[in-house]
């Protein structure tokens, strides 16, 4: 599916009038849907202390994670998207699926609030490219203006 199907569908599903968890799972469920080579698509929501899991498609995963700790936490803490081309080469990623390559986390920001993570994960090493980091980021925008 292209991208603009991808973001046609996600306008489709998402919507001011449903629940944010109703949201964010048809999100992660369109993204694992329609983008290749992903073992682990989810998120992770912000209490103003940790991350908690959320909506998420793929085998179960970690429930709690600290601001600083892993991708997500380092993603959350720093505001900014990270790209890692080979998880095994992080300094303290935290494993959920063995056969996670590679991963992406996309803050998810709301005046200035950190709301959660978008974590995106792959069996295939260096997944991730400027190209799809830039149309998941415009995704978790899209989000954000409905949350």
């Amino acid at each position: 599916m292209s991208n603009e199907l991808l973001f046609a569908n996600a306008e489709f599903y998402l919507d001011k009038k449903l629940n944010r968890i109703t949201n964010l799972a048809n999100l992660s469920a369109l993204i694992m849907e329609n983008v290749k080579e992903l073992n682990w698509v989810g998120f992770y929501l912000y209490d103003g202390e940790k991350l908690y899991l959320g909506p998420f498609q793929g085998k179960a995963a970690v429930t709690v994670i600290d601001l600083g700790k892993g991708v997500c936490g380092k993603s959350a803490l720093e505001r900014k998207t990270i790209i890692v081309d080979n998880v095994h080469e992080f300094s303290g990623h935290i494993v959920c699926d063995c056969n996670s390559n590679s991963e992406i986390v996309v803050p998810i920001i709301k005046n200035n609030e950190l709301i959660g993570v978008l974590d995106i994960d792959s069996p295939k090493l260096n997944r991730f490219d400027q190209s799809l980091k830039n149309d998941l980021e415009n995704l978790v925008k899209l989000l954000v203006d409905i949350l």
